[in-house]
């Protein structure tokens, strides 16, 4: 990837990146090996230009009237992405969020490895979340210093949530990606991603609401 070709990438497009390498390892499983802009914004409901603009800020351009090798352009993506670089994860709250997050088979297609959870509850503590063991928040700090994890993922009520994330900071985490339904106060040095499932909720019982309201 000739980093010289590479202009910063708007957040909209990075968020579209994944669903263009799941769409094009695909189309690679099922013997395709060259596709175009036009091609993939038709199958994924998008603009052309748009699509064509994302794949350019990876630093991938296509050639006219041909399209791009799907091979290198999947390995474009998955470089600029940093996928080829499987990094370690804790999670902390060993409910049915947590259990359903460490139990998803694609994480390990993105380059996550969750390789412990942590709880309060004494009655978790010692057991295991879908082979992954159950650590207690006591060991969080220590653990994350010694083994160098920098990604945590907090899947606690709200009420737990800051002072999770506070010991994930302390223990040198340097991502967090936050399930819980409350905004986090992190430092600037800490990336913070925030998955609001009710705010997502909301959204689509709107839209809902106004499909089926009467004419």
């Amino acid at each position: 990837m000739d980093q010289a070709k590479i202009r910063p990438i708007p957040e909209p497009s990075l968020r579209r990146l994944p669903a263009y390498l799941f769409y094009l390892r695909r189309m690679l499983a099922g013997g395709r090996d060259v596709i175009s802009c036009p091609h993939i914004a038709r199958d994924l409901h998008l603009d052309p230009t748009l699509v064509r603009k994302d794949l350019e800020a990876t630093g991938m351009i296509g050639k006219p009237k041909v399209g791009y090798p799907i091979p290198q352009l999947v390995g474009t993506i998955e470089e600029f992405l940093g996928l080829h670089n499987t990094r370690d994860a804790f999670l902390v709250g060993a409910g049915h969020l947590g259990a359903a997050l460490i139990g998803y088979e694609g994480f390990r297609e993105i380059g996550l490895n969750v390789v412990a959870a942590f709880d309060a509850d004494p009655a978790k503590v010692g057991g295991q979340l879908r082979g992954i063991s159950v650590l207690p928040m006591d060991k969080l700090i220590e653990l994350a210093q010694r083994m160098a994890v920098h990604i945590g993922i907090v899947t606690v009520p709200a009420a737990a949530a800051q002072s999770v994330a506070d010991a994930m900071v302390t223990g040198g985490i340097r991502a967090i990606w936050n399930f819980a339904p409350t905004h986090l106060r992190v430092p600037e040095s800490v990336v913070l991603e925030e998955v609001q499932l009710s705010s997502s909720l909301a959204v689509l019982s709107s839209r809902l609401n106004k499909m089926l309201a009467p004419e």
